[in-house]
């Protein structure tokens, strides 16, 4: 496929941003414009993105669609491909971008053209994160993502939306900075910002260790991993739904992304002797996260620790290094991206109507909104991993990968299994079951047909998912396969002796 597609994918919402921008015409007039460019353009790039899908060869592990244009090389080059891996991150983003537009529709009223413009913004910069072949330009795309996000929590945020938007930027900074000196330094010894040569490319074993912590300081924030997670419940609690369902549904995928990109791959030897750093710290962040959100008031915030426990599964199954555990770790970043997603719209559902997320203020939903009752119970449901659904095929990989290489990480983390249970089914009885006592419940109205339209393509992916997990593993299967032989032959013969053992 010659067409520059992946630069399509790139520029046009930054095209339809400015447009959103700088449309003429009156204050209600422009807003209910950008609304409907905003969906417009959205809906155009997931056509791309589902164009992209049915023209990729399954079969090839090589990155594809790749385009090159020498910049300023050797230091900085225009250079796009995806693999498997990339490209259903690429879907995901794709998908979820409609979903988020249409839950604005009638919560933002205030400034609606730049609110748009913003999320436009950030579709683009997360196409460029995962479609970047060159080194700086991949940090280029992933810092630029916290500007509009940044902007969406501090502007159309919550009461404590300064403090939440100014803790959010400041941690995923700070980790990054260490990133960018890692960077500098390997482009100066390989000479190259090429991010295929580098991962091909044989790093010194005493620097690797430096290295691969640099870039850990930057991914495990994004992830976000225990103990740098703080900033993602204040971030959730203050963001606008459709912020909170892209910041859970993609932005933190991004760590993810970054590992398997660049940790594995980049530095063996680091990797497999700081395996027992993340396995560490993911196993206290299934159990300890949990426990947290057992005892949140918040619905917002009980589902954001959620969160971080889910994330616990992905960066132990990604440093098992194994077929299982990476297949896994990849799944389980798809399927939250749905179901985390639709989670915080249930919220938002509940809190248009009622102005509040406190657990307290609800009770008896089921007797006004049985449409809310049944779709909030499907996702608290895969949210938990029942079979069936998605969340059971990401975490049984996950769990089967990491099994092979330490059998009392996986009981541990199995644990996460019964205490997610706990916390979503005790927040699920709370909200919708009992009695309908309270008196300002009794007006509530059930969902909207633009409402349900919005879940009904979640619910559909999440169910396909859960039956047909192929439609997923036969595209990452061989980019996993190459990331995993490669990262196995890379290291020395010792280690991998030691780690087969384990």
């Amino acid at each position: 496929m010659g067409f520059p597609v992946l630069s399509l994918l790139i520029f046009l919402p930054i095209a339809g941003a400015l447009w959103v921008l700088f449309a003429p015409g009156g204050e209600a007039a422009r807003a209910q414009n950008a609304r409907v460019a905003a969906l417009v353009v959205t809906l155009l790039e997931f056509a791309l993105a589902i164009l992209v899908w049915v023209k990729f060869d399954n079969a090839d592990p090589a990155f594809q669609f790749t385009e090159y244009a020498p910049l300023f090389a050797p230091y900085f080059a225009w250079h796009l491909g995806i693999d498997g891996i990339a490209l259903l991150l690429i879907v995901l983003t794709a998908f979820l971008m409609p979903l988020c537009i249409l839950a604005s529709w009638t919560s933002i009223k205030t400034r609606v053209p730049e609110y748009m413009a913003a999320f436009l913004l950030m579709e683009s910069l997360m196409f460029g994160v995962f479609a970047s072949l060159d080194l700086f330009l991949f940090y280029l795309f992933f810092e630029g993502g916290l500007i509009p996000m940044y902007l969406i929590i501090g502007i159309w945020g919550g009461a404590r939306r300064i403090y939440a938007s100014y803790k959010f930027f400041l941690y995923t900074l700070l980790g990054s900075v260490l990133m960018l000196l890692a960077m500098l330094y390997m482009v100066g010894v390989a000479g190259t910002t090429d991010i295929r040569a580098l991962m091909a490319f044989d790093f010194d074993p005493a620097v690797q260790t430096w290295l691969w912590l640099a870039f850990f300081a930057s991914f495990a924030v994004k992830m976000p991993m225990w103990p740098v997670h703080t900033w993602l419940p204040d971030a959730h609690v203050e963001a606008p739904t459709a912020g909170s369902v892209i910041l859970a549904g993609v932005l933190l995928k991004m760590g993810g992304y970054g590992f398997v990109r660049f940790s594995l791959p980049m530095f063996p030897d680091a990797s497999a002797q700081l395996m027992w750093l993340v396995f560490g710290l993911s196993m206290v962040a299934v159990v300890y996260t949990s426990l947290v959100a057992l005892v949140q008031n918040d619905m917002k915030k009980l589902i954001a620790y959620s969160s971080v426990a889910h994330m616990g599964y992905v960066t132990m199954g990604i440093f098992a290094a194994n077929q299982q555990g990476v297949e896994g770790a990849i799944f389980q970043m798809l399927s939250h991206g749905f179901i985390s997603g639709a989670l915080f719209l249930c919220v938002g559902v509940i809190y248009d109507r009622m102005h509040t997320r406190e657990i307290d203020a609800y009770g008896g939903l089921v007797n006004r909104m049985p449409a809310y009752a049944l779709v909030f119970m499907f996702f608290t449901m895969a949210n938990v991993g029942l079979p069936g659904t998605s969340g059971f095929i990401g975490e049984f990989l996950t769990l089967a990968g990491i099994f092979q290489v330490n059998t009392w990480v996986a009981a541990v983390a199995t644990s996460g299994v019964i205490l997610s249970a706990a916390y979503a089914l005790w927040l699920y009885r709370r909200v919708v079951f009992g009695d309908l006592i309270k008196e300002s419940l009794r007006s509530i109205t059930d969902m909207t047909r633009r409402e349900k339209a919005i879940f009904a393509p979640l619910i559909a992916m999440t169910l396909l998912l859960g039956v047909y997990p192929s439609l997923v593993t036969d595209i990452t299967g061989p980019s996993v396969a190459n990331l995993v032989t490669e990262y196995q032959a890379a290291l020395p013969v010792a280690t991998a002796t030691q780690i087969a053992l384990h």
